[in-house]
Parts: C-alpha cells; structure tokens; sequence
C-alpha cells in the first residue's frame, strides 16, 4: 500500500501484511498462531472474528492457505444480536466454506471469543444430549452442530483454538477486518424472527427496542416502581418521589466497593425496610408490641405522666429516641469532624507569616465533639460500665 492509498483508507485498522521477506516471515513466527505452528499446518486454517456495533453486527472470516475471507450480516437486528452471536455466525461461514472445497481437509478454526467456544463445548463429547430450547442462537448453532456432524462422518477434523484478541496477530486482524465489512453488508443472513416479544421504550428523546434482558428487566421494574409508589403515602415513598434527595449519591455510595461492606448493607437495611427494630419485628411475628422500650423506660424514671406513645422505628431510633440524644449529637459530631478534617487538607494556602490561611474554628467543647464508641453508648444507656484499670475482671452488668 503506497502513502497515497494509505492515507485514503477509510479504515482505521492497519492492513496486516503477508510479505516473504524474512523480517515479516520472523514476525508472524513470534505471534501466538506461530508460536503454536498453525503457519505449518497441512490443512486449512481459518480465523473468525465477529463485530456488533449499535446493535448491527457482522461476521466474518480469513482464509490462510488462499488469502481471502468472506463476511455477511446478521440478521434479526431487533430481536437481539450480541457478539457471541457474530462469533457463532462467522465460524459457521467458515465451516460452509470449507464444505465447499473440493479437497477436504482437516481445518483448524482460530477464535478469540472464549464464550463462543465454551458455547460449542457442551455439544461435543460422547455422552453429550443439550437442546436447544432457550438457546437465543439456535439458528446458528443449529447450523454448525450439523456442519460438524458432516465433517465428523466423513472423518475429517476439526480444531477450535482460542487466541488472544489485539495483540497484532496477523490472522486475528484481517479476521476483524471482515467481520467490520459484514456490518454494512447486503449479505443478511439468519434474519428469521424468534417470535421472542420486543420492547419499547423512550429515553431521553430516543426510542430503544430490544428483547428481554438484564436492561430490559431493570426498565420494567423501575417502571413497577413508579407505578407502586403513587399509592403509598409513607415516609420511604415521599422520599423516593420527592426531588433532589441525593438518591443518586447513595446508589454510588452503595456501588462504592472501598466503602466498608457494613456500611452498605446498612444503607440498604434502612431503604427497605429491614432493620430489626419493634415495628419490623412486629411485621415479622416476632413480637407482639411495636413499643419503644427505650422511651418506657426513660419516661418511667423520670416520672412523666400520660408519655407519648412511641413507636420503634428506624426514624424513631434515628431522630426522636430521647435516650438516644446524646449518641446522636456525638455521631453528628464525628460526621463533622471528618467534613472539617478532609476540607482543611484541602486547603493550603498560607498568610504572609506562613501560616495557615484558612481556620476552622468550633464553639463547642473538645469534649463536646469526643468520638463515642459502641462502649460510650451501651454506658451511656446503662447496658455497660467501663471501670478504671485494676479495678476488678467483672466489667460488665449484663
């Protein structure tokens, strides 16, 4: 290729070159196809590759001995395609081809998909009775069991070998390369219909169809939610409905995996409803009263006539628990402590005395804003003592 045709090319994947001279020929020994010394073969050789783009995808094929390949496109766009599929329709191409020759061969069949080979492997092997009931590609892989059964009667072999893709091998680009033209191609292939329902959906502007997926499932059931939240009036509804409640932030804090294992759970405990406090042990049939006992306790030492009825709740425990006020503000207090910690890291600027610019001063106490430990509360509701050093083995009340 001269720099003319060169810089003509619309395709933007280099042209692998099959030359004799001996630095190409050294070249193409140190790949993966030549480390296994497919280049020596006394059969065919043919390198598959498949290509799905936006939904339209592409099959196709190289051939060694005669340097050409062939390509089409798969049809049946709507009702799914996935690159395993191309895969599976280009080493079909390839298997028809060879059925065409006149001198049968043994051929070896170079693929850089593992998922297409362990798709093929459940139907090999002496034993082996699979169906093809829920298989998405039996068209396809109708095909190729039948191709092979052919080569099989006529004792000729068959080699699948997997490759590694992008790593410059010679046979793997030119395959890719014919795969990339079957996308545009006029050469449709296996475009039945699956009869499998397509779905609909607008986002955005842009409509979508695909089958029944994992995208498709999560559609349906966020489109469930929003029906199911319009005729609950409770406080987890409002706050799924209600805008701007950084909903956003706690499913990138729940898929934050540096983020203790602990601590998500409990993000999901609270939005659903499974913390195990009264009113859920209640729903549960563990108990039978949904009573804060914290608050009975409390309101019986201090002598309150006529409390208020507490219900022990996530948002109770959370916010209103009057035993629990003072682990709440230290909590309060941690979480502002950590905010000042990682804003003043921040900031380094220094005055004209070189000194820190920026101050954060506090009006409370240091006492005030002390870290309390699962200790400081459990003392703090009387379930535990913490006693001074030597001061006796026993520890605890309870």
């Amino acid at each position: 290729m001269t720099i003319q045709e060169a810089l003509e090319e619309e395709s933007t994947q280099d042209i692998p070159s099959f030359g004799t001279e001996d630095l190409e020929e050294i070249h193409r020994s140190g790949t993966e196809a030549g480390l296994l010394g497919i280049y020596n073969f006394p059969g065919a050789v043919y390198a598959t590759d498949g290509s799905n783009d936006k939904g339209v995808t592409g099959a196709g094929y190289f051939k060694l001995d005669e340097h050409r390949g062939g390509c089409c496109q798969l049809g049946r766009g709507e009702g799914g395609n996935s690159s395993n599929r191309a895969e599976l329709g280009a080493a079909c191409l390839a298997l028809v081809d060879s059925k065409r020759q006149q001198d049968r061969k043994p051929i070896i069949l170079l693929s850089d998909s593992a998922c297409f080979l362990s798709s093929s492997q459940k139907w090999t092997g002496e034993w082996e009775s699979p169906s093809m009931h829920g298989n998405s590609d039996a068209d396809i892989m109708r095909d190729i069991v039948q191709l092979l059964r052919e080569r099989i009667d006529q004792g000729l072999l068959t080699i699948f070998i997997k490759i590694k893709a992008h790593r410059g091998d010679p046979l793997n680009k030119l395959a890719d390369r014919w795969a990339g033209e079957g996308r545009p191609s006029e050469n449709i292939r296996w475009s039945l219909p699956t009869n499998r329902p397509i779905f609909y959906w607008t986002d955005n502007g842009t409509t979508h169809r695909s089958p029944m997926h994992p995208t498709v499932k999560k559609r349906i059931d966020l489109q469930i939610l929003q029906q199911q939240l319009k005729i609950h009036t409770g406080s987890t509804a409002n706050f799924l409905i209600r805008e701007d409640s950084s909903r956003d932030l706690l499913g990138k804090f729940h898929k934050d995996i540096s983020v203790w294992i602990r601590a998500r759970r409990r993000v999901l405990q609270c939005l659903s409803y499974r913390v195990p406090c009264a009113l859920q042990l209640k729903q549960w049939g563990i108990l039978n009263d949904v009573k804060c006992r914290l608050c009975e306790k409390y309101y019986k030492d201090k002598n309150i006539r006529d409390p208020p009825d507490t219900v022990e709740s996530v948002g109770h425990i959370q916010c209103y628990c009057p035993v629990l006020q003072l682990p709440r503000i230290a909590i309060h207090h941690g979480i502002w402590r950590q905010l000042m910690f990682s804003i003043q890291k921040s900031f380094t600027e220094l005055n004209d005395a070189s000194e820190p610019r920026w101050h954060f001063p506090s009006a409370l106490s240091p006492e005030a804003h002390a870290e309390w430990g699962l200790y400081n509360i459990l003392e703090y509701m009387g379930l535990h003592e913490i006693l001074p050093p030597g001061a006796g083995q026993e520890r605890t009340k309870l």
